[in-house]
């Protein structure tokens, strides 16, 4: 998935001991490119450490006031710096536990996963979770979700967008979008409930109660699963095809929907 959003030049403040790599370079231009103004922590001196890192960042966020922080796990080759990064999420966290940080590292496999995920996934702060060798795009994706940024537009897989706030939904071909003009009132109003929580993290259900507002009639149950029909008809009569009850949009069993992207 990828969106598009208004950043109104939000600060990120980077720490990372390789902001100079080639890796961390693409992110940057990444950043600037989307609206985002990284603000890169880069202690001086002859021999830089994490606890360097750590003094500089806790300043820079006083400073700075940045939206989010993206901050590394690991610092230099010292066993003691091996996760320094989680030393400084912990500070992150004293300081301003609604701060959001997304951690980049190295340790998405291997024996340091679990130790860098648990700390992570422990903090009382807004924290996710990302391999250091993300696309550009997941980087800036992941941070909007973390930071709350609305989109603009939603890209459900390859094939279709929704346009918020023109309230249209796209088919996308050959780098064009056609507008698929059956997709309006209540089918627009639950492709974007869906597209919304697919955005905020790829996996999330909607509750039936939350869905069933769009509903009519005594049965509002069966009156939304005619809808999520109608909805999946317009979309498949979009790309010519047949979504079959496993494809776009998932009923979860006593509990809701769930919007899947589809495979070409």
């Amino acid at each position: 998935m990828t969106s598009k959003g208004i950043s109104n030049g939000q600060k990120i403040l980077i720490v990372d001991d390789e902001h100079m790599s080639d890796l961390m370079r693409s992110v940057l231009r990444r950043l600037e490119t989307d609206g985002f103004r990284p603000i890169v922590v880069a202690p001086e001196g002859p021999h830089v450490g994490g606890d360097d890192y750590e003094a500089q960042t806790l300043f820079a966020m006083e400073e700075e006031r940045p939206a989010a922080v993206l901050l590394d796990v690991r610092f230099g080759e010292y066993d003691t710096d091996r996760f320094k990064g989680l030393s400084i999420l912990k500070k992150i966290v004293e300081r301003d536990s609604s701060m959001p940080v997304l951690m980049f590292t190295q340790y998405a496999q291997g024996p340091y996963r679990d130790t860098a995920v648990t700390a992570s996934l422990g903090a009382s702060s807004s924290v996710d979770f990302i391999d250091k060798l993300a696309s550009p795009e997941e980087v800036v994706l992941r941070l909007r979700r973390l930071i709350g940024t609305a989109p603009e537009t939603i890209r459900i897989g390859s094939l279709f967008e929704i346009d918020a706030e023109n309230a249209a939904v796209y088919v996308i071909e050959d780098g064009k979008r056609d507008l698929i003009r059956e997709m309006q009132g209540m089918k627009l109003e639950i492709l974007s409930e869906l597209a919304a929580a697919y955005f905020r993290s790829e996996g999330e259900l909607v509750p039936f109660s939350r869905l069933e507002r769009f509903s009519e009639g005594d049965d509002s149950r069966a009156s939304l699963r005619v809808r999520i029909r109608e909805l999946k008809v317009s979309l498949g009569n979009a790309v010519s095809r047949d979504f079959g009850a496993t494809e776009l949009i998932i009923n979860i069993r006593n509990r809701g929907y769930r919007l899947v992207p589809p495979v070409e």
